[in-house]
């Protein structure tokens, strides 16, 4: 079975120095069926203590706060994990019942959480997309396989176009847009047919750089199966989630998952770079060399342009709370 190591480090640099930096992070994968975590060590720096609690969703949180004043903040996540192969289910149910199934489901715990949609305005628009794809004659699976294929044929994979903030309506504006955004387009079709459905963060490993989504963090789908339960796809790549991905978190949307977030006390801009590594046995040694991050956002200086020279208005804005979040 692979064993993938992953290097994933989160950095934050400020222009003056920052207090009362609290942070919640969404790193640490637990063992399943399908993966077994073997080892993961997490660092900080500046270095505190750092806590765990289970949320709603089961997911692996941790918590610190750095009181101190800091110009810098480094998230360190090193994880050996192995993943085992996963077998397509053969859904012994006629495609009638499967459909009856699954609105039955979806009013129950712990269903009902995954099929309510967001206020979307194209909503008509994308649900008479959705309609022409799902044909009656389609089981769930095979109605998400054309679903994943219709994304995959339609949206271009582009970096840099779109960032955790983005909308479903720009997306289909667009047409384009990375794993995150086409998780939660897959996401909305599917709760549009009221199938239960759900956001999952984590990691695609390399091998010959075919797939998209290699080396950052990853999204994907984990969709209701009447007579089996969850099962991952991907839209980025229209496949079926394999023994290549590693999941880390599940909820409800992006919200639920975020890496990395969090509130300091301090001028609004900073620079946030991101960096991923994913190697196998033979590639080991490259989780060793020197990163090149991977994703690099710096924060508009909307503060500093508005304050003028007036040093008592700065003091005011370094007290209040800004936000940061991968």
């Amino acid at each position: 079975m692979p064993v993938f190591n992953v290097l994933h480090i989160t950095k934050y640099e400020y222009p003056s120095p920052v207090t009362d930096s609290a942070n919640q992070i969404i790193l640490s994968p637990l063992s399943n069926d399908f993966q077994e975590v073997i080892s993961q060590k997490l660092s900080l720096f500046p270095n505190v203590k750092l806590d765990f609690y289970f949320d709603f969703f089961t997911n692996k949180v941790g918590v610190f706060t750095i009181v101190e004043p800091h110009n810098f903040l480094e998230i360190k996540s090193e994880l050996v994990v192995e993943t085992y192969p996963i077998e397509l289910p053969i859904v012994d149910m006629d495609v009638q019942t499967q459909w009856q199934d699954v609105k039955e489901q979806s009013q129950v715990f712990p269903y009902v959480d995954f099929v309510r949609q967001e206020k979307i305005q194209s909503k008509d628009e994308i649900f008479e997309t959705v309609k022409d794809i799902a044909k009656p004659e389609l089981s769930v699976m095979e109605t998400t396989t054309e679903l994943s294929t219709y994304i995959y044929e339609n949206f271009a994979y582009k970096q840099g176009v779109t960032d955790y903030e983005t909308e479903i309506d720009e997306i289909w504006k667009l047409k384009a847009g990375v794993c995150q955004d086409f998780a939660h387009l897959l996401l909305a079709m599917l709760r549009m047919l009221g199938v239960p459905s759900r956001y999952v963060s984590g990691y695609i490993s390399p091998s010959n750089q075919e797939l998209r989504g290699e080396g950052a963090t990853h999204a994907w789908v984990e969709v209701y199966i009447p007579g089996y339960g969850w099962l991952g796809n991907d839209p980025t790549n229209n496949c079926w989630v394999s023994d290549r991905h590693i999941k880390i978190a599940i909820g409800r949307d992006f919200n639920d998952c975020t890496p990395v977030k969090g509130t300091y006390k301090g001028l609004s801009n900073h620079i946030l770079s991101v960096s991923v590594i994913i190697t196998n046995e033979n590639t080991k040694e490259k989780t060793s060399l020197p990163i090149i991050p991977m994703y690099v956002r710096e924060n508009p200086k909307v503060i500093e342009q508005t304050l003028d020279n007036n040093s008592y208005r700065r003091f005011l804005e370094i007290q209040q709370q800004q936000q940061q979040q991968q």
